[in-house]
């Protein structure tokens, strides 16, 4: 059976994936020992197959040492898209070996006929049920040939001692090298992970460069009139909160504010297509616990304004980290 491809955003989800695998330097059998994910997991994960857990993505990102807010972004893209044009394709069968029967049973195991060969009747020998025709190919009986172990036994030492030779002069013209060293995959440390600020150092600051937006929580989305996505983040670690949007079109704006009507206005614009592929995210403000909160849409091709609110520290019913 063929798998249908995936779509666009599973495939830029699949492609920075594989990029984080790169750089993780493990291989697909050490990928799922180091996660709580098996290989044939990772392997859907990898090459787009089907769309991961959340989890996924942030264990990947944690052995690559990076952020993993926007590969989550990327996540909520290809889900949103998914949603919008049906479910996610079946992962694909897997290939059966040359020489293994085609059956599959429910476990994905070949099933292997269980059919005898016919029994000889009673009181019949094997040469009975069974005679041999003499081999067109076999020497006349006035000329006999050699056994046929012997020949084989004498083929058999002609092709080792030509194989030793061969092999000998191979390892003569062989240059010297050196034995390579595995090199440990990296491990993230202290300096890689965390936020780098808290509270008041956040405001006005980039959740991405101070690693606030590695792990947040969404507190409200809202899914706007042109098909884009908001949400309201706030990380309690930061002790700071921001909106990010995606699948917007270029010239598209979204606005943040928090603490009410004299609270400072953080804004985003989608100016490129890169942008307008992935998201887009304000700066941050820094926020108490029930600081009412408030993310605004405003359309490049004109409409009315939309916006929607949320509390700090409250996540509405349905939201998503």
């Amino acid at each position: 059976m063929t798998r249908s491809a995936p779509s666009p955003p599973g495939a830029r989800l699949a492609a920075v994936l594989r990029k984080l695998k790169t750089r993780t330097g493990l291989s697909l059998a050490q990928l799922a020992d180091a996660t709580t994910f098996s290989k044939s997991s990772w392997q859907r994960y990898l090459n787009g197959g089907s769309l991961p857990p959340r989890s996924a993505v942030v264990e990947l990102c944690r052995l690559a040492g990076e952020l993993a807010d926007h590969p989550l972004a990327l996540l909520d893209i290809a889900r949103t898209d998914r949603t919008s044009h049906g479910t996610e394709p079946p992962a694909a069968e897997p290939p059966v070996p040359p020489g293994v029967p085609t059956g599959q049973g429910a476990g994905g195991r070949a099933e292997i006929s269980t059919a005898s060969p016919a029994t000889a009747p009673a009181g019949t020998t094997a040469s009975d049920t069974a005679p041999t025709a003499p081999d067109p190919a076999d020497p006349v009986p006035d000329q006999p040939a050699p056994p046929p172990h012997r020949r084989t036994t004498l083929l058999t030492a002609l092709a080792a001692l030509l194989a030793l030779v061969l092999g000998g002069l191979v390892l003569l013209h062989l240059p010297a090298q050196q034995p390579e060293q595995a090199q440990p995959a990296p491990t993230p440390t202290a300096s890689t992970t965390g936020p780098l600020c808290r509270h008041r150092s956040c405001q006005g600051e980039d959740p991405l460069t101070t690693r606030c937006g590695a792990d947040p929580l969404t507190l409200a989305e809202h899914e706007t009139a042109t098909g884009a996505w908001i949400q309201i983040r706030y990380n309690p670690v930061c002790g700071a909160s921001w909106a990010r949007m995606w699948g917007a079109a270029m010239g598209d704006r979204v606005e943040f504010r928090a603490g009410g009507a004299p609270g400072q206005v953080h804004g985003a614009r989608v100016t490129n297509r890169a942008e307008a592929d992935t998201y887009v995210h304000t700066l941050m403000s820094v926020v108490d616990l029930r600081t009412s909160l408030q993310a605004c849409f405003i359309p490049a091709a004109g409409g009315p304004k939309e916006c929607f609110g949320a509390v700090a520290g409250v996540a509405t019913a349905g939201t998503a980290r």
